[in-house]
């Protein structure tokens, strides 16, 4: 395994681990609680966050940082089933929640009042009983969908945070903007497909190669492709098109 990919697992485990103190940072129903309050609560500032990142790092959050992403790849390693359908479910649950936020948050009258330590005491999510019943939930809407349908099922059919940074990415596909991408030489392919083999998100990443196209709004920037490809045919950049 190459360094950056140990830099890279070595994160996502972390970020896991610090799960139960971040939890609530990233909570599609405190978000609601808040707006039906006029309140910014702190998954609003995250969420907010990753839009704007997503604008110049496109889903590099789901392969670096994301909590999630860690106990995935580790259900991957006992269930290594692709996954490339249905990566549109997930805005069956994203557009109806964000409608909620946005009436609530007109009947409020609007966003008045920051907090980011909003129903989070002390700023660790995880404190009480009851808290703890609402991280095996979803921990469990996690795990679950990876070992019955496939790699990073939640990534595909359920995250509520993805659609953020995929409309922030192409708003900048839209305008061209500088931002990490992946690129390839084509004509270095041997076509062995490893790449697609060591993709966590199932993408066929040689089809890819081969079209002269690296953008795809599942692609989460974790450079498995990179590190893994034996001729050196793709790599990091940080520019616009052209």
């Amino acid at each position: 395994m190459k360094k950056r990919q140990k830099i890279r697992k070595t994160g996502i485990l972390v970020s896991f681990l610090l799960f139960p103190i971040t939890i609530y940072y990233l909570s599609p129903v405190l978000i609601i609680m808040g707006a039906k309050q006029g309140v910014i609560v702190g998954s609003f500032i995250i969420f907010s966050l990753l839009f704007l990142v997503g604008l110049f790092l496109g889903r590099a959050f789901c392969g670096w940082v994301c909590p999630g992403a860690g106990i995935q790849e580790i259900s991957s390693s006992i269930r290594n089933k692709s996954v490339r359908k249905g990566n549109w479910i997930k805005y069956l649950i994203w557009v109806p929640w964000m409608g909620i936020i946005v009436i609530f948050t007109v009947r409020a009258g609007g966003l008045s009042k920051v907090d980011p330590f909003f129903h989070i005491p002390k700023g660790i999510s995880i404190t009480q009983p009851t808290d703890h019943m609402v991280f095996y939930f979803f921990l469990l809407l996690i795990i679950l969908p990876a070992y019955v349908v496939g790699k990073r099922s939640f990534c595909h059919h359920i995250c509520w945070m993805a659609p953020f940074m995929v409309i922030a990415r192409k708003i900048r596909n839209r305008f061209k903007w500088p931002s990490l991408r992946l690129e390839a030489e084509a004509e270095k392919c041997v076509q062995c497909k490893i790449c697609d083999k060591k993709c966590p998100m199932s993408l066929g990443v040689e089809e890819m190669v081969q079209q002269g196209s690296m953008e795809n709004t599942e692609c989460i920037l974790c450079g498995s492709c990179v590190d893994n490809c034996p001729e050196g045919v793709i790599e990091y950049r940080f520019r616009g098109f052209g």
